[in-house]
């Protein structure tokens, strides 16, 4: 019973799901406790797991006279598990063949590109029409009615559920192909509310991005996320960098050069911060933004170039313009509105 083909098949399977960790690691340059590569883990050692067991049963119906169904299992297993081992090889080879470098989340990565992922996609399609194939002829459907048959079932159900994967394709690729979201790219736009976020990985049907408010992860479907406005804030219009501003609301009393002392005075102490992100060679722009009834809005401009700090640096920036105001006795509370009135003459 126990054959060399046997001890083989058996002693490989268990070789990979010991180090299917390590080996899809190499794979994919992604996180060991992320939820999809735990998964990826999870479902390579289940096919393991299933050539084990189909073939050690098929081999004890080996010499019997009765249709064998554990062969059958084993033989479709076989050709799944080969067409999925292959096929994210084949992805591997494509991604660094056709993708670039790119810095995501401190660490550099080989992502996908348009050219990559089409050819991922006419990969997966024709891998699938190769196991279906397959597939059919494993189950015995010798005549061409009872393979037709089996191949026309797939085909209406993918035709009656095009609607639900096709629309995040064809996004996928738009995105991937007009290059005006890359990966590593820090976005903002409004899904129910405000979202500042890093663009990790662009899918085939959803897109992954890193949240900089709230450090977690959104998932959003590439058409949802094609209906959006994306402000992609590490396009830069001009050398630069980004053109940020903040605005703050002061007392018509406080003269304007006292405004824009204090002003140019937080930024000069905000360049020698190394946790304020600012573009030093490039001086602030102080204006009015807006005359009310209280007090003058006033809003500064500034440049920066590490738009993955931008939040802390508005923050820091902010503080910092609080505490030199409060230095030069300039009060950044919006002040009350007191309308004084003279008393009416009457004549009596």
């Amino acid at each position: 019973m126990f054959t060399p083909s046997l001890i083989a098949i058996v002693t490989i399977n268990l070789l990979l799901m010991a180090f299917a960790h390590k080996i899809l690691s190499v794979i994919y340059h992604e996180p060991g406790d992320s939820p999809d590569f735990r998964k990826r883990v999870n479902i390579f050692r289940i096919f393991n797991a299933v050539i084990i067991l189909s073939f050690l049963t098929s081999r004890l119906f080996a010499d019997s006279e009765v249709t064998n169904p554990a062969y059958t299992l084993f033989s479709v297993v076989v050709v799944l598990y080969l067409s999925y081992a292959g096929l994210h090889l084949f992805n591997y080879w494509v991604r660094v063949k056709y993708g670039k470098q790119r810095e995501v989340d401190g660490v550099q990565q080989v992502v996908d590109t348009y050219n990559s992922r089409l050819l991922n996609i006419f990969a997966a399609v024709f891998t699938f029409i190769i196991v279906l194939i397959s597939i059919v002829d494993i189950l015995g459907f010798e005549g061409l009615l009872e393979a037709g048959g089996a191949i026309g079932v797939v085909g209406v159900f993918l035709a009656l559920t095009q609607s639900a994967w096709a629309p995040d394709i064809i996004s996928g690729l738009v995105i991937l192909n007009n290059k005006m979201m890359d990966t590593g790219d820090v976005v903002a736009f409004n899904d129910g509310e405000k979202t500042l976020g890093v663009v990790y990985k662009t899918r085939i049907f959803y897109t992954e991005i890193l949240n900089l408010t709230n450090n977690h992860r959104i998932m959003i479907k590439n058409s949802r996320l094609r209906d959006q406005t994306i402000h992609n804030l590490s396009k830069f219009a001009s050398a630069k960098g980004l053109r940020e501003s903040l605005t703050f609301k002061i007392d018509y009393a406080v003269k304007k050069s006292a405004i824009k002392a204090m002003f140019q005075t937080a930024f000069e102490q905000a360049v020698e911060d190394s946790e304020i992100k600012l573009e030093a060679n490039y001086p602030i722009e102080v204006r009015v933004e807006e005359v009310g009834d209280f007090a003058v809005e006033w809003r500064i401009y500034y440049y920066t170039k590490d738009i993955k700090n931008i939040i802390t640096t508005r923050q820091y920036f902010r503080e910092l313009v609080l505490e030199v105001a409060a230095q030069a006795d300039i009060s950044l509370a919006t002040p009350k509105l007191y309308q004084l009135s003279e008393p009416s003459s009457m004549s009596l």
